[in-house]
């Protein structure tokens, strides 16, 4: 027993000293890769509201599955690279800033090193402040409760792959599942219109479900599943960090917290690559792509009847095994370089103009016996309201990663899959994928022509930034990549 383990430690350290050669042999100055995962619990008490519908939050009642942070962190040597994926619908740039500064003054991590977003689950509660406060403009206001918990909890989970660290290889690879996504923007047929809560007009419709002057899907979908994995360098799985364009899955009890498919793929992704009981654990984590148009319904298909929870498994292990058929001949390599940068950007904010604010305050006074055009119209007029509390700009964080040859964007809105595209097209890394709602959350982001054809995702309120922001984060994203060449 005593020969076989010495053995066993000697090929370890045979192993680690090869590290530090280079794929092409030459001696790299005793760099050497290291990576390290962990998971932190942020599942919120029973009883707060679940957000990410319309009307009053229904108070969670039930956990179906926890919701959680996942940590990944990436170490060439010289630099440190965080990811951090949380189960949540959206996470306003106050709680990931004061997550950064707890991370940042333990371990020195500078905040452009530190990418941090939200999955989109629509099943769980607000981490973006309580009652009004959640749509309004207060980011001087101190925390809530959730959010300092949240914060707290990002900081622990970083430190925990922190001391998971341990000398690693690093992969990346892009495969399809183009099943699961559909633009669920629809144009209208020619001389059709339907009636926005504002009683204006739109050529686009979102849901539309089995309308019946239904033309074409507005935009396009993105398949592709994007993932990096990290495995130790006796080929121990560690990490795989996926992106998959989908806004989420659903089918879920209104009062239910869940992660939604984005922990069913982490659970899935861990048993296929046989890395369940490990120490320390293996982490699956799902990052959300440029999904902001795009759900798992196909409108021209049957209509799915399925239990609670059944449409997630199958999406999650679709995406799962898609993964593992990449992953199979994804090259390893023992070291790559980390580069990030970031830039804030400077965006006009819509504002409401004078004719809408009275047509808000009519709609916000007038007694409820009275009939509104659209269900959603006082919904609207209160959302209206509430822009007025926003500056005349605001500064949103952007972001560039760079991990050898793949590059990762970041986008604190919930993107267009066009946008994605555009950004995947003109980007000098490949591959390259973008995670939405990452450093913060701002709401939608259409492209100027998909603000002509209006629809949900351009409704002020829903949209609340200048309708050229698109054209100007593009650009500053490519200006950032040029930094890391």
């Amino acid at each position: 027993m005593m020969a076989r383990i010495t053995f066993e430690k000697v090929i370890s350290i045979f192993i680690i000293v090869a590290c530090v050669l280079t794929e092409n042999g030459v001696y790299a100055q005793g760099r050497i890769f290291k990576a390290g995962a962990s998971i932190s619990n942020i599942t919120p008490y029973l009883g707060d509201g679940i957000v990410g519908n319309f009307g009053t939050p229904p108070p969670a009642t039930y956990i179906h599955d926890q919701l959680h942070t996942r940590s990944l962190v990436l170490d060439d040597g010289n630099h440190k690279l965080v990811f951090v994926i949380c189960d949540n619908v959206s996470i306003n740039r106050e709680v990931f800033d004061e997550a950064k500064r707890m991370i940042r003054e333990a371990t020195g991590i500078p905040n452009a090193y530190m990418m941090m977003s939200a999955t989109h689950t629509h099943s769980g509660t607000s981490a973006g402040g309580e009652g009004e406060k959640r749509r309004g403009w207060h980011p001087d206001t101190p925390l809530d409760a959730y959010q300092k918990f949240m914060a707290t909890r990002i900081a622990d989970g970083v430190r925990g792959a922190i001391a998971n660290l341990e000398p690693a290889r690093i992969g990346w690879g892009v495969g399809s599942v183009p099943q699961h996504v559909f633009n669920r923007r629809w144009k209208m047929k020619p001389g059709k219109t339907v009636l926005n809560p504002f009683g204006e007009m739109d050529q686009v419709l979102m849901n539309p479900g089995s309308h019946p002057d239904l033309l074409e899907p507005a935009g396009p979908t993105d398949p592709d599943l994007s993932f990096l994995s990290v495995q130790s360098i006796t080929g121990k799985p560690i990490a795989v960090l996926a992106n998959y364009s989908l806004h989420y899955v659903g089918g879920i009890p209104s009062d239910h917290i869940s992660a939604d498919y984005f922990a069913v793929f982490a659970d899935r992704i861990q048993e296929l690559l046989k890395a369940d009981r490990q120490d320390p654990p293996f982490v699956g984590i799902m990052s959300n792509g440029t999904s902001g148009d795009v759900n798992n319904i196909n409108v021209k298909g049957q209509v799915e009847k399925r239990p609670a929870y059944e449409k997630i498994r199958l999406v999650a292990h679709d995406v799962a095994r898609e993964i593992l058929r990449v992953y199979r001949t994804t090259t390893h390599h023992d070291w790559v370089e980390l580069k990030a940068a970031e830039s804030e950007l400077q965006l006009n904010v819509r504002k409401p103009t004078n004719e809408q604010v009275r047509w808000a305050q009519q709609v916000v006074t007038r007694a409820d016996t009275v009939k509104p055009k659209h269900r959603l119209e006082k919904t609207y007029a209160e959302r209206t309201l509430q822009m007025q509390e926003w500056p005349e700009q605001i500064n949103v964080i952007l972001q560039t990663y760079r991990v050898g040859e793949l590059g990762i964007a970041a986008i604190p809105f919930e993107t267009f899959a066009e946008t994605g595209l555009e950004i995947k097209a003109k980007s000098p890394f490949r591959p390259t994928f973008t995670i939405e709602l990452a450093n913060g959350g701002y709401g939608y982001l259409p492209t100027p022509e998909q603000h002509k054809l209006g629809g949900y995702e351009t409704w002020l309120s829903t949209n609340r930034v200048e309708k050229e922001a698109t054209q100007k984060i593009v650009a500053e994203l490519l200006s950032l990549f040029s930094t890391m060449k």
